[in-house]
């Protein structure tokens, strides 16, 4: 399969522990989303704003809750400050902490579905995921399985603490990536006409996320 460079995503087949994908660990949840914390040096492709995440929902982790990332936000701390409000910064001192010092981030998620032993169900997860549970990045396959069927467009273009346009969109081009590049056109085309089918209300909302998402 091929890479988005615009998104900053390579799709994965089925990962094995050794080559998870891991986003972070749960500080907060409910069942419609949760946030989950990591530190690093820099923001890679496991950050992306609309990727498709899952988080065990269940101690044998046979059930999973799957999500999108809405949010990624860096907390600021006392160097950080120190270093944005200076006069003058050594370029050698700024640099080195940029490539060396550990950020916390901070990923938002909404849930938008959820898994049992790879049934996929288009719905708000039963339960939320524990603290301190491992968050992974979806692999291909489970983005092109999950996405055979539209029915969480309506749980994220309903919902009130997202950008819902523009994540949705954001969702389904990475979700492109995960199809064979013969089936791309056809799944954004399919989308389409799923969307116009939900906004057909809102003609003026309709036009924006179809331009977001035009092949």
């Amino acid at each position: 399969m091929a890479t988005n460079d615009s998104i900053g995503w390579e799709p994965k087949e089925s990962m094995t522990v050794a080559q998870r994908s891991i986003v972070g660990r749960v500080l907060r949840a409910s069942t419609t989303g949760f946030d989950c914390g990591t530190r690093g040096s820099k923001i890679d492709e496991l950050h992306t704003f609309g990727a498709f995440v899952k988080v065990p929902i269940s101690d044998g982790e046979s059930a999973h809750a799957i999500g999108l990332i809405y949010a990624i936000r860096i907390d600021d701390d006392p160097l950080a400050r120190e270093l944005v409000m200076a006069s003058y910064v050594d370029n050698n001192a700024l640099l080195d902490q940029r490539e060396n010092r550990m950020v916390p981030v901070e990923i938002c998620v909404i849930n938008i579905g959820y898994m049992i032993e790879r049934q996929f169900v288009h719905s708000i997860p039963p339960r939320p995921p524990m603290s301190l549970c491992e968050v992974d990045l979806c692999g291909s396959d489970e983005v092109y399985e999950f996405t055979q069927r539209m029915d969480f467009f309506r749980l994220v273009l309903g919902a009130k603490e997202v950008p819902s346009d523009e994540l949705l969109a954001a969702a389904l081009r990475y979700a492109s990536w995960a199809y064979p590049e013969n089936e791309r056109y056809d799944f954004l085309v399919r989308c389409g006409r799923k969307l116009a089918g939900l906004l057909s209300h809102d003609l003026k909302r309709l036009a924006h996320v179809l331009e977001l998402i035009k092949p």
